[in-house]
């Protein structure tokens, strides 16, 4: 029997939210004072590494916390890092302390009891936060509810030179034309790469009759149908990428330096900025710009989650929390930092806050926030583990 009491206690899910309430905010301050954080993060953006080490020396500066970005390659590192914790029995002073996160990896996380929270609208700063119009309280259609806190916004843009293309396109369709018209002079990164994966999910939102299927969860039924909409897309146009598909870039940033070379006229990108960020870094030439489709593209937001068995709950609380902050909103928007959109309500802002933001020049290959259009919903998480992963089988190149 005592083996058995054992057993259910290492099943019984963890408590919600250990020994710390995130409500009492002196408290948490408090308490995050000395910690360390290991932010666990993507590593692949030098800008992007840059401005969390900016972030580290605010929070160590201000709150007495010390930020150790962990670079990551794939997110589902981390929160593999963290199953194998649980499983384990590794309750208390986990590896990672916040992860930066969307998507399947926060739908794993959550499904799995593997998270802290809720916490995020407890933060001082969330009453910034424009939950409205930003798609902040769901990801990718699974609600949040308080697991994560949200800190940039993307959308998917194409970027193009042009010098070399003189129209923008409108739909997935005009983009299959022009590349039968001028092959090699596009690609994307190789799925599951972040972007990879979803300029597939672009080419569906785009091309299906009706998008709405994959607001719900994959069934073996409408991902056969759905699916072959895409392979025949994709069959078309796979010929006439760069290199005639046989091989991919690596990753997003791979893609800039295609076009500042001369071997692509066109690419994707999931920062409405970055184009106009890579022009202020000389990383491409001043005659890019950027488009989106005539329905609109996907947008999503990036968030910060914290692992149920983080040591340093407080000092990842308060990290996110400044992540919300004005001052670190609007240096995340700057075009010649990162050039990431900003989850704020601007009409929440004090007026000195507001004047930062209005301030800020966005660029020459930055669309406004009317030109961006329409925000397309990222589909559920289940489509694209799926397609991923035929998309390797049918399409895939070793690297």
């Amino acid at each position: 029997m005592k083996h058995l009491a054992l057993t259910a206690a290492l099943m019984a899910p963890l408590p919600a939210l250990a020994d710390v309430d995130p409500a009492d905010w002196d408290a948490v301050q408090a308490a995050a004072q000395g910690q360390t954080v290991y932010w666990n993060a993507w590593g692949g953006s030098t800008t992007t590494n840059d401005f969390i080490a900016w972030v580290g020396e605010r929070v160590a500066a201000e709150f007495g916390v010390t930020l150790e970005h962990v670079k990551l390659t794939d997110t589902a590192d981390a929160v593999t890092r963290v199953l194998s914790e649980k499983q384990a029995g590794e309750n208390d002073d986990g590896a990672i302390d916040m992860i930066w996160i969307n998507g399947a990896n926060f739908a794993a996380m959550k499904e799995a009891d593997l998270l802290f929270g809720p916490y995020a609208e407890q933060l001082p700063n969330w009453a910034l936060v424009d939950v409205e119009s930003k798609t902040v309280q769901t990801d990718f259609t699974v609600p949040v509810e308080g697991y994560e806190s949200p800190w940039a916004m993307a959308q998917v843009v194409f970027d193009y030179d042009t010098d070399r293309m003189k129209e923008p396109l409108g739909s997935m369709a005009e983009l299959l034309e022009w590349t039968a018209a001028n092959p090699g002079r596009f690609t994307y990164p190789q799925p599951p790469d972040f972007l990879g994966t979803t300029f597939l999910k672009q080419v569906l939102v785009d091309v299906l009759p009706d998008a709405s299927v994959l607001s719900a969860p994959a069934t073996d039924e409408t991902y056969d149908e759905v699916a072959q909409v895409l392979w025949a897309y994709l069959d078309e146009l796979t010929p006439n990428l760069w290199r005639q598909g046989k091989a991919y870039p690596a990753t997003g940033t791979a893609m800039f330096p295609l076009i500042a070379d001369g071997e692509l006229d066109l690419s994707i990108s999931f920062s409405p900025g970055a184009a106009s960020t890579a022009i202020a870094n000389n990383e491409l030439p001043p005659s890019v710009r950027t488009f989106v489709l005539d329905k609109g593209t996907i947008g999503n937001a990036s968030f910060v989650a914290i692992p149920y068995n983080s040591g340093s709950k407080e000092g990842a609380m308060v990290v996110a929390n400044f992540l919300l902050s004005p001052e670190a909103q609007a240096r995340a928007q700057d075009p010649e930092i990162l050039g990431y959109g900003t989850v704020l309500n601007m009409d929440a802002l004090a007026p000195e806050d507001r004047a930062v933001f209005d301030a800020l020049d966005l660029g020459v290959a930055t669309l406004s926030p009317a030109e961006l259009g329409t925000v397309q919903p990222e589909p559920h998480p289940s489509w694209m583990t799926r397609i991923a992963d035929d998309w390797v089988t049918r399409y895939g190149v070793a690297q």
